[in-house]
């Protein structure tokens, strides 16, 4: 990891939710992207939460706050704010996350606590690369996860 992984730091998380959604604003107007009411309030969701949450408990929340209870509504709006760089899927929990840098091209790592379900993003390194290069194979896409404890969750 070349950065600090953001999510387990104790923050102002209104500010933090507001300043990410702002940064989603923009990279959707910078693509020429939609940012529908039901798929904000997805986003809202997921930066709130600040852990993987399923389908599901997307889809729960939202028809809570009036968006409708099909799963489609929930899926289209996850499947948009992911090809928009917006959050992202993690595999092993088959749920999605905010990102924490919306609109910039990376290579996520994923840092998962097993206790409390927070997730952290940081950069992956380019780790893998010099084999790459090596083998003569190119990386056209590199997913990272790791589960553990966090230091919240160590103090216990």
């Amino acid at each position: 990891m070349t950065s600090r992984p953001s999510g387990f730091e104790a923050h102002d998380h209104a500010h933090c939710v507001r300043t990410a959604l702002s940064a989603a604003e923009a990279a959707c107007a910078a693509q020429s992207l939609r940012l529908t009411p039901v798929r904000r309030r997805t986003l809202e969701i997921l930066l709130e939460a600040h852990e993987a949450l399923g389908a599901y408990d997307v889809l729960a929340r939202l028809d809570a706050d009036g968006f409708g209870s099909k799963p489609p509504v929930a899926y289209r709006a996850l499947t948009f704010l992911v090809e928009a760089g917006l959050a992202h899927r993690i595999e092993r929990l088959n749920a999605f996350v905010a990102c924490a840098t919306p609109g910039a091209e990376h290579d996520p790592a994923f840092l998962i606590c097993n206790r409390c379900g927070t997730v952290a993003e940081g950069e992956a390194q380019d780790a893998l690369q010099p084999s790459a290069v090596a083998a003569g194979f190119q990386i056209e896409r590199t997913v990272v996860e790791a589960t553990g404890t966090c230091p919240a969750c160590q103090e216990v």
